[in-house]
């Protein structure tokens, strides 16, 4: 007796060939409603499963599968005698394969006009039944939710007559795995509708074990999203050096984050999850040498990243720096002949064609997990307000928009000191914005102090991820000589911090908008 496949797929792509080439084979062909159609009329001979159940197809299709002679062929045990007796007994064939795959759920609601009653007649119901019962009989029944699978079970049924037992159990966990994101969807949508409180279920896929996490003594393991998005380390390409660890993931990821900002020439040096250097240029060779002098040391075993193509020029200049990783949207041959030759250098190809929309961010505590939107935007400087008498200079705000940018990626309390594109001095993390000024503002005199130049003279600009409690801070950028300050303001002491700069002469912008980064 020929062996029997039952198909019933919404997405269709490749089920003509898969089904033919089952026919070519000897098999049968039970199909449903839209699938029968399709494969009759591109010449596969098919049987309708109401040949099978003896039964109409009823209510609008919702019920044509959930019938004893279907789910009794996928269910029933080959290896039990009362199993073979009692479907004898009923005239129930078995059923070896089945192909399903289930409506488009997903599709349908995010559709902005869909509706209640379209939402409902879009839930299927007999193929996640369908999927479960051969799933469940994996010892003896071969199920394909996917049609990435379709060419592995026609190359195993023609080379060995059968699918083996490690592709069935393989085909079963994808078919559990498909009828589980199906009903995730489909109950989170639902738990909306029904005014319920919200549950998270996330969907990611394992993409690397790594050898530990942030210490050697913990494990690790990087999972990635299906849904592919650009600045995303996820779907970069290694073109050379050895694996990534963790610690290089999540630097690696925060330069990107960077990155993103600037649509001009940019460059950015990475230590820790946060910038020691960075700068536009006029191209990724001027970029490079401008974020590299802004600090000389603390890029030793850093991240770069460049937003344009890595050029062998600009190679030959960082390859004898140690560095750990270097980012690019591509790289040319000869900066690849160039940076190759540091065996565990790792250059990463990553995409970087569009801005991305928000995505969100989760971070775990102990029972918990946090969830908020990535922060993706910056107010241009078009839409600060100035709070002091004195108004910068047009190349003031320049310097000053650009600090910003940079600013919102450095850990809070977080201060940035900067002139003509690129940074100065850096102050991260400190317990109280007035330790971060003193970093960043003693950084920028050493840096400037080499090239020659007075800092009290240099007109650099300073930014600071949040507002000023306290007018302390705008005295110490004073006294160093700082030109101008971005903050975003908000503080019910605001007015200190303004008269300190007015009295200082120091113009004073404010973005309504802060960007802390714990």
């Amino acid at each position: 007796m020929a062996r029997r496949a039952l198909f019933s797929v919404s997405d269709k792509a490749g089920v003509v060939e898969f089904a033919a080439e089952l026919v070519a084979l000897g098999w049968e062909i039970i199909a449903t409603g839209g699938t029968q159609k399709l494969l009759e009329s591109n010449g596969v001979k098919t049987i309708g499963i109401s040949e099978i159940t003896g039964f109409p197809e009823i209510c609008d299709g919702r019920v044509k599968t959930l019938h004893p002679k279907v789910h009794g062929g996928l269910l029933g045990r080959r290896d039990l005698e009362s199993h073979r007796e009692q479907l004898k007994a009923n005239g129930i064939e078995y059923i070896d394969l089945v192909c399903v795959n289930l409506y488009p759920f997903a599709a349908t609601i995010a559709k902005p006009d869909v509706t209640m009653e379209d939402a409902i007649e879009h839930i299927d119901i007999g193929g996640p039944s369908m999927v479960r019962s051969a799933a469940k009989n994996w010892e003896s029944v071969t199920i394909v939710v996917n049609p990435e699978d379709y060419a592995v079970v026609i190359d195993e049924l023609k080379a060995n007559g059968d699918t083996s037992r490690e592709t069935r159990l393989q085909l079963s966990a994808k078919a559990y795995t498909h009828t589980a994101e199906y009903d995730m969807m489909i109950a989170g949508w639902m738990r909306a509708k029904a005014g319920l409180n919200e549950k998270l279920f996330l969907e990611y896929d394992l993409k690397q074990s790594l050898r530990y996490g942030e210490n050697p003594h913990q494990s690790a393991k990087f999972f990635a999203s299906e849904k592919k998005v650009p600045y995303s380390l996820a779907t970069a390409e290694q073109l050379h050096g050895k694996e990534l660890s963790y610690n290089n993931i999540q630097d690696a990821n925060a330069a990107l984050n960077i990155v993103r900002e600037f649509d001009e020439p940019f460059c950015v040096g990475l230590k820790h999850m946060n910038p020691c250097g960075a700068a536009v240029g006029t191209d990724v060779v001027d970029a490079w040498q401008k974020a590299y002098e802004a600090d000389k040391v603390s890029i030793f075993g850093g991240i770069v990243a460049v937003n344009r193509e890595l050029t062998k020029e600009a190679a030959e200049l960082m390859k004898p720096i140690f560095l750990e990783i270097i980012m690019a949207p591509s790289f040319s041959e000869g900066a690849l002949e160039v940076l190759t030759t540091k065996k565990n250098l790792r250059l990463l190809k990553v995409d970087m064609s569009t801005k991305g929309e928000t995505q969100m961010q989760y971070v775990s505590m102990n029972g918990g997990m946090l969830v908020q939107e990535q922060d993706i935007t910056v107010k241009p400087s078009s839409e600060w307000t100035c709070s002091t008498e004195c108004q910068p200079t047009a190349e003031q705000l320049h310097d000053l928009d650009f600090a910003w940018k940079v600013v919102k990626h450095v850990k809070s309390n977080a201060i940035l000191v900067a002139k003509n594109g690129r940074t100065y001095g850096v102050g991260a993390g400190q317990m109280n914005r007035v330790g971060s000024a003193e970093i960043a503002l003693k950084q920028a005199e050493a840096a400037l102090k080499e090239e020659g130049k007075d800092i009290k003279t240099a007109g650099l600009v300073m930014a600071s991820d949040g507002f000023f409690p306290f007018g302390d801070s705008v005295t110490s950028a004073a006294e160093y000589g700082i030109a101008a300050i971005v903050q975003p303001g908000g503080s019910v002491r605001d007015q200190e911090s303004i008269d300190k700069a007015n009295e200082c002469g120091i113009p004073m912008m404010m973005t309504g908008e802060r960007h802390f980064k714990h």
